[in-house]
């Protein structure tokens, strides 16, 4: 029987707004957290910093497979402007406002838990394996959308340092379980991530296409082993490597 590894965001949940406006009324709820803490750090520099933030976040995707986390970049970033010294509980609170507004756009998808439950009755092992920049904020969406009790291991790139699809963060998922990549099946929306990763380990990788981004000219450089439209179709897929 496969160890099933799970990716989170446009996997288990979706996202229901653009993220733009999202996006600045988070960071006016980290400049509104960091005033009230006594860091009077200017709008633009937070403004154009996130946004820079997440430039260099994205990048990474083609780099070192390094985690740039949220946390270090705000402390570099308030240190570069003036405000060295800034505890890290003031840092820590300030993200956590600026996530709870993010937190809010995620939404689990309607057939998540339903899968989760049949493949857990079925004997399955399930494990989750996510980029992520902020520890906290994962952890807060796992259980906001009550997914915890379903997840036997779960491994953010903001925790152990290390992105898909570098194989380190799904060699650590493994060797936590103790199995071989024969043994495993990664589940993912991102092609870059979640199945170039998984094929460079031999761990057999599934493409979930419903929040997927597609190439322009629908050519696909990196092949998953199979494709899903959604998460209610995996249990007959596995069912079929079964036989």
């Amino acid at each position: 029987m496969y160890t099933l590894f799970f990716d989170l965001g446009s996997t288990l949940l979706y996202t229901q707004e653009p993220w733009p406006p999202v996006l600045a009324n988070a960071s006016e709820a980290l400049e509104r957290q960091l005033h009230q803490d006594g860091v009077p750090v200017d709008s633009a520099i937070l403004h154009n910093g996130f946004d820079n933030f997440l430039d260099a976040y994205y990048a990474q995707r083609a780099g070192d497979n390094l985690e740039l986390t949220s946390f270090v970049f705000l402390r570099d970033l308030l240190a570069r402007n003036g405000f060295g010294s800034v505890p890290d509980f003031i840092l820590r609170c300030a993200l956590d406002a600026m996530y709870a507004v993010t937190e809010r756009n995620w939404h689990i998808e309607t057939d998540a838990i339903p899968t989760l439950s049949s493949l857990m009755a079925k004997g399955y092992r399930l494990g989750m394996i996510t980029n992520a920049s902020d520890e906290n904020n994962t952890q807060a969406l796992i259980d906001q959308n009550g997914l915890r009790l379903y997840f036997e291991f779960i491994i953010s790139s903001a925790k152990c340092g290390i992105r898909k699809p570098d194989a380190r963060i799904f060699q650590l998922a493994l060797d936590h379980l103790g199995i071989q990549p024969t043994e495993a099946v990664m589940i993912g929306d991102t092609l870059e991530a979640d199945i170039l990763g998984a094929n460079q380990l031999g761990i057999y990788s599934i493409w979930i296409t419903r929040r997927a981004v597609l190439p322009p000219d629908g050519e696909l450089t990196i092949q998953p082993q199979a494709v899903i439209a959604s998460l209610s179709d995996l249990p007959s897929l596995l069912a079929s490597l079964h036989e």
